[in-house]
């Protein structure tokens, strides 16, 4: 396994739409995934997608760690990978909540996204996935989609005045958002 580069904001292959894998059950499919979660790790992040270490792929791993897990929710046991993901919202219900990005290092924005979600895809092996998912995991998700698509959480903020250095945050003990 490897550690791969991450792009940073301002690199083209942030912005691009990324193309179907055509075999989930590729084997370099699999050694991507396994880079990819060995530099997701690394990096201390809980999600990566495919475009972020600069393969126009739709391909995405993630984590959900049990201390990031709401009352009524469930951690995902380890690192999943998800190829060909696709997303439905559950309901109309919104959270804002502060989110981060590898590929945006030491800012994080107050970013709304579905409370709920139904996501589908395929795993490793190529076998169909639907997951029901709430709070931390379903943003989780919902973000590293967001990448296949050549969108940022900037480009999903409605207020920029809640943008902040990840240092400050600390620094001030910066409250999770409220709606409003």
């Amino acid at each position: 396994m490897a550690i791969l580069k991450i792009a940073r904001m301002g690199h083209p292959v942030l912005r691009r739409v990324a193309e179907p894998v055509a075999d989930p059950a590729d084997p370099e499919i699999l050694r991507l995934a396994r880079d990819m979660a060995e530099t997701m790790l690394d990096a201390g992040g809980v999600g990566l997608a495919a475009p972020q270490v600069h393969v126009p792929l739709r391909l995405i791993v993630f984590r959900v760690p049990q201390d990031r897990v709401g009352e009524g929710e469930e951690a995902a046991p380890g690192i999943s990978i998800l190829i060909n993901p696709e997303i439905e919202p559950l309901g109309d219900e919104t959270l804002l909540a502060w989110e981060g990005c590898l590929s945006i290092p030491g800012l994080r924005g107050a970013v709304p996204r579905h409370a709920r979600i139904r996501y589908t895809g395929f795993d490793i092996g190529g076998n169909p996935v639907s997951v029901e998912a709430a709070g931390f995991h379903a943003r989780v998700v919902q973000h590293e989609l967001d990448h296949l698509d050549g969108v940022l959480y900037l480009d999903r903020m409605e207020d920029f005045g809640r943008l902040a250095f990840e240092e400050e945050m600390r620094r001030y003990h910066l409250p999770e958002p409220t709606e409003g």
